[in-house]
């Protein structure tokens, strides 16, 4: 059976990078007891993966792995069982039966991503950029994109589906995944050049609430959470 996990992610260990959490959750199923499968061959691993790793130094409510498992658990029991384990700072939100196959693989359905983005008033000296509004409402947002390949000018403007914002914070739906993924931080890094001034990454606090798949719909862009992608497990 395949099993999605939503999973929130706070506190220091917004500091703990992809791999140490990857290793943190195998570590976690032994101990609560899940009966996890394993790859066949010479070094059997857990079949886990995880849809869209988180960056350090961002918190989240939205967190997602796939695992396969051989002995089916009720999503009450799984929860319990893994929540009873859990490190400060990490919480089991639902577990759900998907579909299997590589189709239906977290990480390769994410499309989009919402976030939230707040001032850290611990940061002295930190300004609440205003012209937010005016920055984004512009038609087209040219930002110098740095890959492996070198360097670019890309449009980030398509990239922000939606966006909302708050007297101290900005809600934005952006695209993601392996296609076209929109970090959170190039949007306040843009806005600030945009008034000529230096992006300091300790200065907001950015969170992500959700991420999405993408759905048919009248040549629309509509989503669905990968969390609603999967059914509840009745055992």
């Amino acid at each position: 059976m395949k099993v999605r996990i939503k999973f929130s992610k706070y506190g220091e260990m917004k500091y703990i990078g992809h791999l140490d959490v990857m290793r943190y959750f195998q570590k976690a199923m032994r101990r609560a007891r899940i009966d996890i499968a394993y790859s066949e061959g010479m070094s059997p691993h857990m079949i886990m993966s995880f849809a869209s790793p988180l960056g350090v130094g961002l918190t989240s409510s939205g967190e997602y792995m796939d695992i396969e498992v051989r002995t089916p658990l009720s999503s009450e029991e799984m929860c319990s069982r893994l929540n009873a384990v859990m490190t400060d700072g990490v919480t089991i939100l639902d577990c759900r039966q998907v579909p299997q196959g590589k189709a239906s693989n977290a990480m390769s359905l994410v499309a989009a991503a919402d976030y939230e983005m707040s001032l850290n008033e611990a940061r002295q000296g930190a300004v609440w950029p205003d012209w937010l509004e005016e920055f984004l409402s512009r038609e087209s947002i040219q930002v110098l994109k740095k890959t492996k390949k070198g360097e670019r000018m890309v449009d980030i403007r398509p990239l922000i589906y939606k966006y909302s914002i708050n007297d101290r914070s900005l809600s934005v739906m952006v695209s993601a995944g392996s296609e076209e993924n929109l970090r959170p931080e190039m949007i306040l890094a843009a806005c600030m050049e945009y008034k000529g001034r230096d992006y300091d990454p300790f200065a907001f606090r950015i969170h992500r609430k959700e991420l999405y798949a993408r759905t048919e719909g009248d040549g629309e862009k509509r989503f669905v959470s990968l969390n609603d992608l999967g059914t509840p497990i009745v055992i």
